[in-house]
């Protein structure tokens, strides 16, 4: 069975709100008390999936967890005097971001040749901490063979990590074995360092990954600081191709070295500073692109409409795609509801090297079932949320109907 690289992307939830929850995440935090589009927004998301099914790719999903989570209020003993930030946090809709969902090692990487995936704990943000066990729940279901894959809990707690929006592969081909390179970031300036060191060094023990072929790289200070809360804000790769910004790393000179050394045949495309300023290419977000392979060859860049829009943005990505070299096309998608959250198109899906004959069909999307999320999405999504919606019970009744609708039309109904 081949092994292809499927994109599994979250469905955006039916309480997707705008309550400003992640210092460090610019936009998140500049939109809150905005109102918020559930229905636009999770059609926008599910018209971005059936852009990469056009282009040949494989693509899957994952359903949001239930919102609000009870279980995680139970926790905290909620009453009336709980912080309106955490009883929002019980309502939040980040899951939809599935490249935090886990840290993936395909196959061709590990030890015991099965793809293996650790879900991430997401501790440092406190809306986020409740969303690994959901989250471990559907991918123990989709990637439930274990001849294939092996699927483990979250690093412990003591180490924050957020999954694969900090960790990069290079490979000849997707198939092929290839570097893992994981990013972090360490505690300094106003914001904080989400992903730790020692976190991705567990994983990479526990997936059993050769120290020959595994790199880690400090992500830079000043990035953080100015916003690239991930290093998917600053950075993304595929195969053998790096795009990044020029000050992405806290020591360009030595990633770019680690890079080529353990991957001879990688071709670093670093941004300058006087091409694409840093704010510019966080606040448009021209790196939370998806570099994805195409069937016929070549590779496209799919970013967001407000890199497309961006002037300096424009400028590099036309001159990119006449350069010849191994970036062949630009699309543009809009995703202005995740966008305004403070997630672009590479939040939204989870690389996975895999055969999809291996993986639980359910997960994979194909045109009936994106008929069937449509559907759903369109008779039973709330079509705005106000930040003092949250906590109604008028709000918690129409959601919950929303996503157990959603899990009966896609035959999920373990997940309830």
């Amino acid at each position: 069975m081949p092994l292809l690289e499927i994109n599994f992307d979250g469905i955006v939830g039916p309480s997707h709100n705008y309550a400003g929850l992640s210092p460090g995440n610019l936009a998140a935090t500049a939109n809150a008390g905005d109102l918020s589009f559930p229905r636009a927004a999770a059609l926008q998301g599910l018209d971005k999936m059936l852009g990469n099914l056009e282009l040949g790719l494989a693509q899957g999903f994952f359903v949001p967890p239930p919102r609000p989570n009870t279980s995680w209020l139970n926790e905290l003993a909620a009453d009336d005097t709980l912080d309106p930030a955490l009883r929002a946090g019980a309502w939040s809709a980040s899951a939809m971001w599935t490249a935090n969902a886990a840290t993936v090692s395909p196959a061709p990487d590990t030890r015991d040749g099965r793809c293996h995936l650790t879900v991430a704990n997401l501790i440092t943000m406190p809306h986020r901490s409740h969303e690994w066990p959901d989250t471990l729940r559907q991918l123990r279901l989709a990637f439930a063979d274990e001849r294939h894959f092996a699927v483990h809990g979250p690093v412990p707690f003591c180490f924050g990590d957020e999954g694969a929006a900090n960790h990069m592969r290079l490979a000849p081909t997707h198939d092929a074995p290839g570097v893992e390179v994981f990013v972090y970031g360490r505690v300094s300036g106003r914001f904080p360092a989400r992903q730790n060191e020692q976190a991705g060094r567990v994983i990479a023990r526990s997936h059993g990954l050769d120290p020959d072929r595994t790199r880690f790289i400090e992500q830079s200070a000043d990035a953080i600081a100015a916003g690239a809360f991930h290093n998917d804000v600053v950075a993304v790769a595929n195969e053998t191709v790096v795009l990044a910004h020029e000050r992405a790393f806290a020591d360009p000179e030595k990633a770019w070295q680690a890079l080529a050394e353990a991957c001879p045949s990688v071709q670093i495309v670093a941004v300058p500073e006087r091409v694409v300023s840093l704010e510019e290419a966080i606040r448009s977000y021209l790196f939370n692109a998806q570099l994805v392979t195409l069937p016929e060859g070549g590779q496209a860049l799919i970013v967001p409409n407000e890199a497309w829009e961006s002037l300096p943005v424009r400028r590099f990505l036309d001159g990119l795609v006449v350069s010849n070299g191994p970036i062949r096309q630009v699309r543009a998608v809009n995703v202005r509801q995740s966008m305004a959250n403070g997630g672009g198109p590479a939040c939204l899906r989870l690389r996975v090297v895999a055969a999809p004959e291996t993986v639980d069909p359910r997960f994979l999307l194909d045109e009936a079932k994106a008929i069937a999320i449509r559907h759903v999405i369109a008779q039973h999504w709330p079509e705005q949320i106000a930040p003092g919606d949250l906590g109604s019970p008028v709000l918690t009744r129409d959601v919950t109907i929303a996503r157990n609708a959603l899990l009966d039309a896609l035959d999920l109904s373990e997940l309830a």
